[in-house]
C-alpha cells in the first residue's frame, strides 16, 4: 500500500477536519493501491496540515458516485456536478482516522520543491 500527497483547497480541508467532509474527490484514480492521504492545503496556507487513512476508493461513473458519497461529501451537489463536467469517470478516497498536525510541515519534509497539480506518491511521510 501507498501513500500519497494531496493539493487540497483551505474550505475543503476545513469540511474535512470539522467531519462533514469524509470522501476526497479526483477525476483519475491512482495507479497503485492508496492506503494513508497526506493533506497538503493549498494557497495562502501552503502547508502540509495533517493525514487521514483511506477506507476504500470508489471508482464509477459521476452519478453513481454521487449517490454513493452524498451524505457525507462534505460539498454541493451543484459543486460536485460542476467538478465532474464532461467526465465519465469520478473517484473517491474514503477518509478516516483524520489527524490534524499539531504543528504545520513544509513540502520539503516530504522530498517536494513544489505541491504537485493532484497528487504526488510520497516514500517517507515522516508523519
Amino acid at each position: 500500500m501507498r501513500t500519497i500527497l494531496l493539493s487540497i483547497n483551505p474550505e475543503h480541508v476545513k469540511s474535512i477536519f470539522d467531519g462533514r467532509k469524509a470522501y476526497e474527490f479526483r477525476k483519475k484514480n491512482c495507479c497503485r493501491d492508496v492506503s494513508k492521504i497526506i493533506i497538503y492545503c493549498t494557497r495562502p496556507v501552503m502547508k502540509v496540515v495533517g493525514e487521514a487513512d483511506v477506507s476504500r476508493i470508489l471508482c464509477g461513473s459521476p452519478g453513481l458516485i454521487w449517490r454513493m458519497t452524498s451524505d457525507a461529501a462534505g460539498i454541493s451537489e451543484e459543486f460536485y456536478g460542476s467538478y465532474y463536467e464532461g467526465k465519465d469517470t469520478a473517484v473517491a478516497f474514503g477518509l478516516e482516522n483524520v489527524v490534524r498536525y499539531d504543528e504545520d510541515k513544509d513540502l520539503s519534509d516530504y522530498g517536494m520543491s513544489r505541491a504537485p497539480q493532484s497528487f504526488a506518491y510520497v516514500t517517507d511521510s515522516r508523519s
